[in-house]
This record gives structure tokens, C-alpha cells and sequence, in this order.
């Protein structure tokens, strides 16, 4: 079976902003497998995206939720019209034919699931089937990449001590101020000008993290608003509808970013 649907087109955009495309480039050569941590928005998964296509690998997205099963990720027997046929999941897929297989906020996985990626981790590189009776062996290509926002970790939901020494982790933040508009420009098609109002706000609403918001603005956030603004909608609205009214339903902080909102924009 070939991966080449996973391919990805073209090389997505990523400005970096210390050395981590080397040092994920570097962890690739040595099939290490690779923690990204990170606040939401700030551009783990089109980090990934980039470096899955400059390496010309495929890429297979997993999108961990509380629900998941081992065997969402491993594989199943299910029934079809010759009968029970086996079914690889998404993390056989990517070990079996090599790939990159990324595991997004896998924090909100239950651990007795992910307890399955271990022996994938360490020098045996390999992947058990119980259900299937098989010893699946990892593709030379193969490299496990997984993501998670530490800011919301607590006792219940966090990595196993045993599963986070077993990645090269890469910190993940909001950009400078002037990287961060440059990104905004670039990906939302606003100017400059506006770009940086965007991010002065930004950078306010991110002063209130610990003050009643768990996180601020990100810069997803900024490029979801200045692609509203491009369009015509009015910036003081397009940032109500894409960087206050997701990110808080108390009424005082609502009014405190949309006073934030106004003496940014003058």
C-alpha cells in the first residue's frame, strides 16, 4: 500500500523563530520520536505540516480526543462482504508503509490508550497487534510526532512521566511581536499596519492568562480576524467575533477586551 494520499502539496508556510526546523530535521535523521508543547494556536500542527512536506514524508493526522480507543489507532476486524477482515488504524498505516504519524493534543487521550505507542519509542520500534496476534515492525521512515498544550495539564489530564522521556521535545510560544505580524500579514492578507494592531491587541489579551482567561488571543486567532477585515467586516467586530467571544463568556472580561479592542484600534 502507498501513503502517497498523505503527501502533502506544496510546502505550507512556516516562519521559524529559533532553531526548530534543524533540530526536528536532526531528530528525523535519528527516527526519534518528537514532543511538540505549546499554548493553542501558536503553530504546532503547521509546523509539522512543513516539515512533513520539506521532507517529502507522508503525513498522517490523528486528532486524540477523551473517546479514543487503542483501537482507533491500531486497527480492528470488521465485517464486511468477505467476512471479518482486519482494518489498520491510522498509527499502523504510518509504521507499516513509513510516515509521519501525529498525534494532536494527545493530552486529551485517556492513558490506557496511549500506553500503546511505547514499545514504538524506543530502540525496539515496534508496534503490537494483541488483537491481531502480529509484531509489527517500524517502516525506516516511520516517526511518531505528538503535541500538547502544558497550560491546561493537571493531575487527570497529563503524560504519563513514562511516555514524555521517552520524546525530544520542542517549546512552542507566541512569536515576537514583529514575527507575529509578519505571519499575520502573510497568512491573513492584511497590511502591515493592521497586522500589528492586531498583535498589540493580541499581546493585552495574553497579559490576562491567570487573571480569569486560560489562554489569550492566539495567532491563529489574529489571521481568523484579519481575514474578516479583509473581507470588509469592520475590525472592531471582526476581532469581537474571532478573539473575545471564543475565548471568554464572562461578561467583565468581555468588556475588558473590547475596551482593549477600541484603544488599540484608536
Amino acid at each position: 500500500m502507498s501513503l502517497d494520499a498523505y503527501l502533502i502539496d506544496g510546502t505550507p508556510y512556516y516562519r521559524p523563530v529559533a532553531n526548530e526546523v534543524d533540530l526536528f530535521a536532526a531528530a528525523y535523521d535519528a527516527r526519534m520520536p518528537v514532543m511538540l508543547k505549546g499554548p493553542t494556536g501558536c503553530g504546532k500542527t503547521r509546523f509539522v505540516e512543513h516539515m512533513a512536506a520539506r521532507l517529502k514524508k507522508p503525513l498522517i493526522t490523528v486528532a486524540c480526543h477523551e473517546d479514543m480507543t487503542a483501537s482507533d489507532l491500531v486497527g480492528r476486524f470488521l465485517l464486511d462482504a468477505d467476512g471479518t477482515v482486519w482494518h489498520d488504524g491510522p498509527l499502523t498505516l504510518a509504521v507499516r508503509h513509513g510516515g509521519i504519524c501525529y498525534l494532536d493534543e494527545i493530552v486529551e487521550a485517556r492513558q490506557d490508550t496511549t500506553v500503546v505507542i511505547h514499545p514504538l519509542t524506543d530502540e525496539r520500534r515496534l508496534l503490537p497487534l494483541e488483537k491481531k496476534n502480529e509484531l509489527v515492525p517500524a517502516h525506516p521512515d516511520f516517526q511518531l510526532v505528538i503535541s500538547y498544550n502544558p497550560g491546561y495539564q493537571s493531575v487527570v489530564k497529563d503524560l504519563k512521566e513514562s511516555t514524555k522521556q521517552r520524546f525530544a521535545a520542542l517549546d512552542f510560544t507566541y512569536p515576537e511581536p514583529a514575527a507575529e505580524a509578519e505571519i499575520v500579514a502573510r497568512e491573513s492578507g492584511v497590511d502591515a499596519a493592521l497586522a500589528d494592531t492586531l498583535v498589540a491587541i493580541a499581546g493585552r489579551s495574553r497579559n490576562l492568562k491567570g487573571h480569569g482567561l486560560s489562554e489569550g488571543a492566539s495567532t491563529r486567532t489574529l489571521i481568523q480576524a484579519g481575514r474578516l477585515a479583509g473581507r470588509g467586516v469592520p475590525l472592531a467586530e471582526a476581532c469581537r467575533a474571532t478573539m473575545i467571544l471564543p475565548i471568554t463568556d464572562d461578561p467583565d472580561l468581555r468588556g475588558a477586551l473590547t475596551e482593549t479592542v477600541a484603544a488599540c484600534i484608536g
